[in-house]
């Protein structure tokens, strides 16, 4: 530690302070003079060491590496010439590494510690795209919160996450990392998450900073297929993907990543636009920008960087101040500098900003205050963070349909048949993006199931979902779908066939969404649609659970299977949750955060498209729509039933007329027809007539939830400013325009109750 106490005697003298370091971690004028003064007695060494992230690469607890790569990296380390590391998990393995950061470089300077915290650490909750469908922000926010807890315990100050892309596509994997297709809600969420990760003071050892990702465009991949290129009118970018990335900027968000694809022709790494003109300029963030894993050195195939130097001068002059795995900083910028392609005065900022960062989490009041095994033995997996997943798991839900009232199932004197290997499956169920959890460790639909025991419950696995070795797939994997194995079909049949209610589990694997894992079909996989579609031949009470990372094609289902559960992948609490679902112990209230489409080729498909100039329907074939499938989703953005039933009515607006200085009411009555409580997601959306650009047939722009009792009628009030109705303009600012605009308000964006009024300025 002395190293790191002769440091910091010198930051706090250079800035004249007398008081303790403590007293300043919320000052961000004393943090800047503390970064001012720690930057001037830096070499250029240390600066662009600052700026190099490195995975990890040896077992801290054994040996130090001998040759090759590793060694490279650990004297780089014992050097002072990293600044970050990921991937390295525990309080043991890090300390290790934070030790010879602290006192055995020059100036002591603390690593920061990344990880993908995407939806939990080791106690996992549902994975991001499913706790959209709750529509519950304090419970997202907990639920990133709980993550926070858990990752800190462990020793990670840092995660890559959210993930705040925009998607209208469901054949793209990441669409599971994210919140779905509209830019209201993605916003609303994604600063739920940052508040969560980042809590209100992240100088706390309980906190961690969050990123924002991935800056920007990468939701919009061509076909679906990830990295591919991205192109989209700048109308589309500043309506459509930048809202949820300025919502995180509210939120305090401390750093951003950008991303693998191109958008106008440059990789977005290498984008000016993006990060130093509209990031660090426009939006004035001063936190850092990190690249995504080798996306700098990925700019020479992309074919915008002819070398390694050359990518590494575009990605500095562009914004990037961090570079993950690319080594192409600490190989080139000195050069760089040396020779005048860069100038010095860019790494003095890319340092400045990833400094602060650190003092911000107060890696220099205590390098080692993420780093107690008390606490992360006691943090990890406590009871407290399983009932916060379980809660968000069951909000999670959604009910896709229910048309024979199967649901909620009766708690005794009943035979049920549960079939599908997915519902005795404890590993699929935790999703993607779980590399710091433990395999195997969901609560199964089995077990679920089980601790209802008054019931005959007679479990058969039917068809296996994967073939993989074991049946476990790894983060780097691919998934081999059973396509052709039917051995266990008719044992379930037979199941099935005795029994008074069918519980079938099917759908994707953990690993058939995320990263890489695009999909042409999006059907259930391999021969689990044969297996649902010979079990209703001898028993057509089924109720179908889906498992899945994103919306499917499930036509045939909607058609013939009279109840089905959108159960999405739930984390380590899946069984209890869809258990206590089934059973009625929760009312479903889920609402769907993308379109399910019926086909493919309606791909991209989502609520908030444009009108033609031949909207149609017409008697005659020229209008805008398709020969052999109708325009609409299967499942509209925004849907999602209860065991109960709701009706709208009275919809009233307390003024015609809107000026910038007021506000206007517009409400609903909502009463609950049917014989359960039950909670309700009552949505506002609003149709802005004509504008200098074409404007969305309706836009999300407000939502409640609401819980009634049978036979309950409540009026739900939503209040309308000028504000709300801004957008992205002709005139290419964030402005309202005068004009007429349309209010519908209902239970999903097919809302039919309908109101008006005029925008005055």
């Amino acid at each position: 530690m002395k190293k790191y106490c002769i440091i910091t005697l010198i930051i706090l003298t250079l800035n004249g302070c007398q008081t303790s370091v403590d007293s300043f971690n919320n000052d961000s004028n004393v943090i800047n003079r503390k970064v001012d003064s720690l930057l001037s007695i830096m070499t250029i060494d240390e600066k662009i060491g600052q700026m190099n992230q490195y995975n990890g690469f040896w077992d801290v607890t054994g040996p130090a590496p001998k040759n090759g790569d590793a060694k490279f990296k650990f004297n780089n380390l014992k050097k002072g010439l990293v600044g970050s590391m990921l991937n390295v998990r525990g309080v043991e393995e890090i300390t290790a590494l934070q030790k010879i950061a602290v006192e055995q470089t020059r100036l002591g300077i603390p690593l920061i510690i990344g990880n993908d915290v995407i939806h939990g650490y080791k106690t996992l909750s549902p994975i991001p795209l499913a706790e959209a469908a709750s529509w519950d922000l304090e419970e997202i926010e907990n639920s990133a919160r709980i993550a926070a807890l858990e990752a800190s315990a462990a020793g990670t100050n840092w995660t890559f996450a959210p993930m705040v892309d925009i998607s209208r596509d469901a054949r793209w994997g990441r669409v599971m990392e994210g919140a779905g297709e509209d830019p209201f809600l993605g916003s609303l969420i994604a600063a739920a998450r940052v508040r969560g990760f980042q809590g209100d003071d992240l100088s706390k050892h309980n906190t961690i900073a969050a990123t924002a990702k991935h800056f920007a465009g990468y939701g919009f991949a061509e076909s679906g297929r990830d990295y591919n290129t991205v192109d989209v009118s700048k109308n589309t970018l500043y309506n459509i993907i930048l809202p949820p990335f300025m919502a995180t900027l509210d939120a305090g968000v401390r750093t951003f990543m950008n991303g693998f694809n191109e958008l106008d022709g440059v990789p977005v790494t290498g984008s000016l636009f993006l990060q130093r003109d509209l990031l660090k300029g426009e939006w004035n963030f001063d936190g850092f920008v990190i690249s995504d894993w080798g996306s700098i050195q990925e700019m020479i195939p992309h074919g915008y960087a002819k070398d390694g130097a050359h990518a590494t001068e575009l990605a500095i002059k562009a914004g990037s101040d961090m570079d993950m795995e690319s080594h192409l900083y600490i190989k080139n910028i000195k050069e760089l500098v040396e020779s005048k392609k860069l100038d010095i005065k860019l790494i003095d900022d890319a340092v400045s900003r990833i400094l602060r960062v650190k003092f911000e989490l107060g890696l220099f009041d205590d390098p080692y205050k993420y780093l107690n095994a008390e606490r992360e033995k006691e943090v990890l997996y406590h009871p407290d963070n399983q009932k916060g997943v379980l809660e968000m798991a069951k909000k999670s839900i959604v009910l896709l349909k229910n048309k024979t009232n199967l649901l909620p199932l009766k708690k005794e004197n009943q035979t049920i048949a549960l079939i599908g290997a997915l519902a005795n499956d404890n590993n699929s169920p935790l999703g993607n993006w779980r590399t710091n959890s433990d395999n195997n460790s969901a609560i199964t639909v089995l077990e679920g199931m089980q601790a209802y025991p008054k019931n005959k419950l007679i479990y058969k696995r039917g068809a296996d979902v994967n073939l993989n070795k074991g049946g476990v797939v790894k983060f780097h994997e691919k998934v081999i779908i059973n396509e052709n194995d039917k051995s266990g079909f008719s044992t379930a049949k037979s199941a099935a066939k005795n029994a008074d209610v069918v519980v079938m589990v099917l759908g994707e694997d953990g690993f058939q969404s995320g990263e890489g894992r695009s999909r042409t079909s999006i059907g259930i996989p391999g021969v689990q649609q044969e297996l649902l579609e010979e079990v209703y031949k001898v028993n057509k009470n089924i109720v179908l659970v889906l498992m899945n990372g994103r919306p499917l094609n499930i036509n045939w289902a909607d058609k013939n299977i009279p109840s089905i559960v959108e159960a999405w992948q739930l984390g380590t609490q899946t069984g209890n949750a869809v258990a206590q679902v089934l059973y009625g112990d929760y009312n479903p209230s889920g609402k769907l955060p993308m379109s399910f489409p019926r086909s493919v080729g309606q791909i991209p498909i989502y609520y908030n498209y444009k009108n033609t100039g031949r909207p149609g329907p017409k008697k005659e074939i020229f209008w805008s729509h398709y020969n052999d499938e109708v325009n609409t989703p299967l499942y509209p953005f925004g849907y999602g039933l209860s065991y109960t039933s709701f009706e709208y009515s009275n919809i009233k607006i307390d003024n015609k007329n809107l000026t910038p200085d007021e506000t206007l009411n517009v409400s609903v009555d909502l009463k609950n027809s049917g014989n359960y409580s039950g909670k309700e997601v009552v949505q506002l959306y609003i149709k802005d007539r004509f504008a200098s650009v074409t404007r969305p047939v309706r836009e999300l722009k407000g939502f409640e939830m609401v819980s009634l009792n049978p036979g309950e009628t409540k009026t739900i009030n939503f209040e309308i400013s000028e504000s709300l109705l801004k957008f992205y303009t002709a005139n290419e600012t964030w402005e309202s325009e005068s004009g007429f605009f349309d209010i519908f308000i209902g239970t999903n964006s097919n809302a039919n109750l309908k109101e008006s009024f005029e925008l005055i300025k």
